[in-house]
């Protein structure tokens, strides 16, 4: 295979990967705000929708995007996907449906009801969250079946939802002030402990279950780069953890940090999965070049890639830039 057509498959396998990275830190903030919603305090519910409302359905189009690369680009990887993870899939887009129902409903419905749709919106977020950290837990394991593959996929499921938990609370640290900001500021320490162990699970498992990862990770010399990657990581949950511990601070100085440094973490956290799995579209079983469509049909692609990306890229900066700050209250018309 030529130079020229080798990297198509490499550049689709970034794209792709950039695309789950920016959607598990944009949709998982506002999946964790749905998952925090309280049911007791219509206020405080409110202005979490609000800080949210102007972003969450936006957010979903880069899972689009990847699921739309993978089918496309990646056809053989695609249908084993599918195949292996049909039921999740199907309860992961059942969570999507009763989320963008009850956002929607919540606005229009009578006062008496709203409580209603706000346990719609909180159970469809916990949903998709529960569910995308299964099917990441099945896709870690190469899609093994048996009774550890199905415990690891919960233990995955419960981690990940935390984590969207993390963030969405760091989400409401910034975007949000007063008593509202200090219960973020306590739900996040409970969610930080849990995304913790998640983390240090799956580091630990994936070297345990294959010797080519453990080559990867342990092997002299790339053992002496790698260990700035779970450096960085305790460096930014102890950072994390001292910020919640100091909170409030005075005229609210440096509220952005914990959802930056969250950001990050699940930035390295990607990575690492990364780099464990390259070359692999499915661990173990199929490679990148093996997976790819025709070069032809990747050079179409591409042109459309390349049109379609920095549009979504666009508006998605162009969003955050208007509606900077905190978040104002939700006002019904």
């Amino acid at each position: 295979m030529d130079q020229i057509n080798d990297w198509l498959p490499l550049a689709f396998l970034a794209l792709m990967g950039l695309s789950v990275l920016i959607y598990a830190v944009l949709d998982g903030y506002d999946l964790g705000v749905g998952i925090l919603i309280p049911l007791d305090n219509s206020e405080h519910s409110d202005h979490m929708i609000a800080s949210i409302g102007p972003f969450w359905d936006a957010n979903e189009t880069w899972l689009v995007l990847a699921v739309g690369i993978l089918l496309i680009a990646f056809p053989i990887a695609h249908s084993q996907v599918l195949y292996a993870l049909y039921l999740p899939s199907v309860v992961m887009l059942s969570g999507l449906i009763l989320r963008g129902v009850a956002f929607d409903f919540r606005a229009k419905a009578a006062v008496a009801y709203r409580e209603l749709w706000d346990k719609a919106f909180k159970v469809g977020s916990l949903v998709v969250a529960l569910s995308q950290g299964y099917m990441l837990g099945r896709y870690v394991l190469g899609f093994e079946s048996g009774t550890l593959a199905y415990v690891f996929a919960g233990l995955s499921a419960v981690c990940v939802a935390s984590a969207y938990t993390l963030i969405g609370a760091c989400w409401l640290i910034m975007k949000t002030s007063g008593n509202l900001q200090l219960s973020a500021a306590k739900w996040a320490k409970y969610a930080l402990i849990l995304t913790g162990f998640g983390i240090i699970a799956i580091s630990i498992i994936n070297p345990l279950i294959s010797p080519r990862i453990f080559d990867k990770w342990f092997s002299l010399p790339q053992v002496l780069l790698l260990w700035i990657v779970p450096v960085l990581c305790f460096g930014l949950f102890a950072l994390v953890y001292w910020y919640l511990r100091r909170m409030p601070l005075q005229n609210d100085l440096g509220c952005w940090i914990p959802f930056a440094s969250v950001a990050m973490i699940f930035v390295l956290a990607f990575i690492g999965l990364g780099y464990s799995f390259y070359p692999y579209v499915i661990p173990e079983q199929l490679n990148v070049w093996e997976a790819a469509s025709a070069r032809e049909s990747l050079w179409v692609i591409f042109i459309g890639v390349a049109i379609v990306l920095p549009c979504i890229l666009g508006y998605t900066i162009f969003a955050y830039r208007v509606f900077w700050g905190k978040a104002g209250a939700l006002k019904y018309y």
